[in-house]
């Protein structure tokens, strides 16, 4: 890695394309920018992330701080999409991906979007909060049901939206190979956003065909792994600390070098409020792992 004396940016990790949009394959998810209110700390996390050459933020309409939400929370909610806004707006060459599916209603509660109505009201609220007329990259994301489902209704949905030039390209959350295939019989995905990382690869092969298939993976909880919503986990596998270690880095930092080095189709995006971590997160973009130092993580 450049020394302590170099800024390293998003641009070391290279690029990818979501269809016709061209993405930092480190990038940032903005999930985390609502755990706490303080406004101020979130925008300076999002622009500190700009200057450093990310141009691809994961977002979704049900990221919200519980700000005016949960009983007894006084202030508004915060939502992820209106920080973006605010902070980085107008948008340039960022690239925003986001979220339907999941929903939030007023009282807090969330919900999964059934209808195509359910999902039109979402994509506007994503419309509305962003303040642009057409969403860059919107992705279906389903609760992940063991057996037979399909996703082609609410797809087909999506797809209508698309043409009708409210959306620009469709992607997949939380979702299985068999709904990959069947999305694609109704419309191009360019990416597929499921959970992943070192200690969590049962959807390798769901990788593996979005590689084959020219489709972005973009792994979740890359970092927190098995630790999920609430975060990284304090213990870590000898081989892990081991080539942390080599690295000068932190385990973290290897986490995210190791989700980098499953192919050049699969995009990072970790999030944080903080703006030392996120300076950390982005640094592992210029991290280059051994195939020694793969075989020992692997």
């Amino acid at each position: 890695m450049p020394g302590p004396e170099s800024t390293i940016t998003a641009t070391a990790a290279g690029t990818f394309t979501l269809g016709d949009l061209t993405v930092t394959r480190m990038g940032f998810g903005s999930m985390r920018l609502t755990v706490s209110r303080d406004v101020e700390r979130a925008l300076t996390v999002l622009r500190r992330a700009a200057e450093l050459g990310v141009n691809h933020v994961d977002t979704a309409a049900f990221y919200v701080s519980p700000g005016g939400i949960l009983e007894g929370d006084p202030g508004p909610p915060r939502y992820a999409t209106e920080l973006i806004r605010e902070a980085l707006a107008p948008y340039d060459d960022l690239v925003i991906t986001t979220k339907v599916g999941p929903g939030i209603r007023e009282d807090g509660t969330f919900y999964q979007a059934s209808t195509a109505d359910d999902l039109r009201r979402q994509v506007e609220e994503n419309l509305r909060r962003l303040g642009v007329d057409r969403l860059d990259v919107v992705n279906l994301r389903i609760i992940k049901k063991a057996g037979k489902d399909s996703v082609a209704e609410r797809f087909e949905a999506l797809a209508r939206m698309r043409e009708e030039g409210l959306v620009r390209h469709l992607g997949l959350s939380n979702v299985r190979l068999d709904h990959l295939v069947e999305a694609q019989r109704i419309a191009p995905v360019v990416c597929v956003q499921n959970s992943y990382a070192l200690d969590n690869q049962q959807d390798a092969p769901l990788l593996r065909a979005c590689g084959q298939r020219g489709i972005a993976f973009v792994p979740f909880f890359a970092i927190a792994g098995s630790g999920r919503e609430k975060g990284p986990v304090s213990s870590h596998a000898p081989g892990l600390s081991q080539v942390a270690r080599a690295h000068g880095v932190t385990e973290q930092q290897v986490r995210l070098a190791w989700t980098l080095h499953q192919g050049r189709h699969v995009l990072a995006i970790p999030g944080t409020g903080n703006p030392d971590h996120l300076d950390e997160n982005i640094a592992a973009a210029a991290i280059r792992l051994s195939q020694e130092e793969l075989a020992i993580l692997t």
